[in-house]
């Protein structure tokens, strides 16, 4: 007997899912992206830099977890600010520690931090308020070794003003009221302030995450369902 020729294989075909389940797919699918809220670009709040060669770089710590080593430079600035690091947000003076504590001599059992203390300008200040200065202040703190970016401020710019997730919201009392308020008409509740804790980058939120799964599990239900009629 001769052999029987192999026939090519064929990937199974996959059952199509019915109009009525596309539709109520798509239909979640508008429905989530229509219902989540625009984010905002911009915010209003104090932000926290490194200093180092006479240059600023956006602090990867906040002021109450860094610990800054005796000769360091941390600035502060008040701004309207669109990302973390934006450059138009930097402290307005040179990160020079010889320039704010070279005649600050070094103690046993101390460290010295320079501060460069921006409370920006009147273009950055909340609605009828102002800077009480407009050009940069420094300090030289002389805090212990175990200090806080955080304590070195409060050494020198009292009072502060911090919010429950500890964003830093006043230095010297200004602003008087707010911290880190989103711009351009976004929902605030919509917006996690900066070093809130929050992700401010614009992904997606839980809630769309969660309906796309949703509709996700529905096709994959239609599927099964279609795969027990065709046996």
């Amino acid at each position: 007997m001769g052999r029987r020729p192999l026939l090519p294989r064929t990937a199974p075909r996959l059952p199509a899912l019915g109009p009525a389940v596309l539709g109520l797919a798509v239909g979640v699918v508008l429905a989530l992206l229509a219902a989540a809220p625009a984010l905002a670009s911009s915010y209003r709040y104090w932000s926290f830099w490194d200093g180092a060669g006479g240059n600023w770089t956006y602090a990867t710590l906040g002021p109450s977890m860094a610990r800054p080593a005796d000769g360091s430079v941390q600035g502060f600035r008040f701004a309207v600010s669109k990302d973390a690091g934006d450059v138009a947000a930097q402290p307005r003076a040179a990160a020079d520690f010889q320039a704010v504590c070279g005649a600050t001599a070094a103690a046993p059992g101390t460290k010295r931090v320079a501060l460069v203390i921006d409370f920006g300008t009147p273009a950055d200040a909340p609605a009828g308020g102002a800077p009480p200065q407009e050009q940069p202040r420094t300090a030289c703190a002389r805090v212990a070794p175990q200090a806080t970016a955080a304590e070195a401020l409060a050494a020198v710019a009292k009072p502060l003003r911090y919010n429950g997730a500890a964003l830093l919201c006043a230095v010297s009392g200004y602003p008087e009221q707010g911290c880190g308020e989103p711009m351009e008409d976004a929902p605030a509740s919509a917006v996690p302030a900066p070093g809130a804790g929050g992700d401010t980058g614009g992904g997606p939120s839980a809630g769309l995450l969660a309906g796309v799964a949703a509709v996700l599990v529905l096709a994959a239900a239609a599927v099964r369902q279609s795969r027990r009629r065709t046996r």
